[in-house]
């Protein structure tokens, strides 16, 4: 039976002492334990949140609101994603909570702290239906926050934000359905609200600027998390391409892609994965992923694994057959040249869109050669996004888009895309084609964490004729 229903049904019948079941205390040692042994350990988080404090104007408070839940629909809801600010200050990875970070230590009646998380009560009856939950006193313990308190206390507790010169604000969430529970992230949020309402402290600008700062340049910790996303996702391109043929679909090499990252370790995709043949390998975020494949198709794959919370960012284009018609090679060749131009920007100290830069102008070039288009300006029309962005906990990660520093991990993805009726020779029609890696920007130069899978024409087209897991 749907818990829903029960509760609907026999909530009003429990007896008292069925009531005091469900709200019995849980014991500490039954906090849950981890699985996975290189998760992030609670000094990553805590030297995150005294970066933040040191880059935070004196007699201020930084407010964090968890991500929301999202339905999916009736009484179903998606798989649970923490917002990448509040995970990357606190470590927790459940909804309903809001986290404090003072800047100087504040004293209330029983206690004095410069940070608390406020998350939801455990609750044995919650738990047998959904799993345990760390609770107050496993935030602290395991998660190693000062101070951690249950999210009514959020409602009660005398917090004063008036007092503060600057109240910092990265966003609150707004789509937020309400739900049964006695306080979830709804009433935290139309708490704060009703406590902030006329405050003339309130800076909504300075914290996702902080944290885009912080976010930008990667600790030693998180890029081995990348490597490990980043190399899953390197097998699932490498098995696509030894695979693939002209008898599959689209969903089917999605199937491929989607296996190799759960069978490898990988928690979610970093996004939805962009399989598209065809017409499709000219729509940039196509994600249908239903078409059948045919013969003289192109394939399009951008994918990414997650793994604790990081996300890879790899894009391949296959010629579904096996071979590269003419056309393609000679479209494909002109990317990868861009790309490499794009990747040799990637130096510290360069601006973030040199590799931009680089890349456009070997595509501009290219296209003008071939009589596809007439003027410089033109490429817009064929190359209709950015070379790179930032990579992280976010597949479009936070950064401030400045010059280039050891730690960023970036992408270099550029593209051509000449869908079908384009101003031009029709054997062009329908070529669309992008190669994408994950860059590492270091003091030696760029690191190319997706470089085993092949970019080469030749290298592509030889891994494509050996036999793989999936044929």
């Amino acid at each position: 039976m749907k818990r829903w229903i029960f509760l609907l049904l026999f909530a009003p019948f429990l007896t008292n002492a069925q009531e005091q079941l469900i709200q019995l205390p849980v014991q500490q040692q039954d906090i849950p334990t981890p699985y996975d042994n290189d998760l992030l350990q609670p000094e990553f988080f805590k030297r995150n949140r005294e970066a933040l404090r040191k880059l935070m104007p004196d007699n201020s408070v930084a407010v964090f609101f968890a991500n929301p839940v999202r339905n999916r629909s009736n009484d179903v809801n998606y798989e649970y994603h923490q917002d990448p600010d509040f995970y990357y200050l606190s470590g927790l990875t459940e909804p309903h909570a809001v986290l404090l970070v003072f800047k100087e230590d504040q004293h209330f009646h029983d206690f004095t702290t410069n940070e608390i998380l406020f998350l939801e009560k455990r609750n044995p009856y919650e738990e047998s239906w959904t799993g345990k939950t760390t609770g107050a006193s496993g935030a602290e313990q395991q998660l190693g926050l000062t101070k951690a308190l249950n999210s009514d206390d959020f409602l009660t507790l005398e917090l004063k934000l008036e007092q503060f010169k600057h109240l910092l604000i990265g966003s609150i969430p707004e789509d937020i359905r309400k739900s049964t529970k006695k306080v979830d992230l709804y009433k935290l949020v139309e708490s704060f609200e009703r406590k902030t309402k006329n405050l003339k402290n309130m800076d909504l600008l300075s914290l996702p600027e902080f944290m885009a700062q912080l976010r930008q340049v990667k600790s030693e910790e998180e890029i081995q998390l990348i490597r490990k996303a980043v190399s899953m996702t390197c097998d699932a391109q490498i098995e696509l391409m030894k695979a693939l043929d002209t008898n599959m679909t689209e969903y089917q090499s999605e199937a491929i892609i989607e296996y190799v990252f759960k069978k490898n370790g990988a928690e979610h995709t970093g996004f939805p994965s962009i399989l598209g043949s065809g017409e499709n390998s000219c729509v940039i975020h196509y994600n249908s992923n239903r078409k059948p494949l045919h013969q003289h198709d192109l394939l399009v794959s951008d994918v990414g694994a997650e793994y604790h919370g990081y996300t890879a960012d790899v894009t391949r284009t296959l010629p579904v057959n096996g071979k590269f018609s003419e056309e393609e090679k000679i479209i494909y060749e002109i990317v990868l040249r861009a790309q490499q131009a794009g990747i040799d920007s990637c130096r510290a100290g360069n601006k973030f869109w040199d590799p931009h830069r680089a890349a456009t102008k070997i595509i501009t070039k290219g296209l003008l050669d071939l009589g596809i288009i007439q003027k410089d300006f033109e490429v817009q029309q064929y190359f209709i996004h950015g070379t790179s962005h930032y990579l992280g906990l976010d597949v479009h990660d936070a950064g401030l888009y400045g010059r280039l520093q050891p730690g960023n991990v970036i992408t270099v993805e550029p593209g051509i895309y000449i869908p079908e009726g384009s101003p031009c020779d029709p054997k062009w029609w329908n070529i669309g084609i992008r190669i994408e890696d994950d860059i590492l920007i270091t003091e030696s130069g760029p690191e190319n964490l997706s470089e085993k899978v092949p970019r080469a024409i030749e290298a592509i087209e030889a891994l494509m004729q050996e036999e793989g897991s999936f044929k």
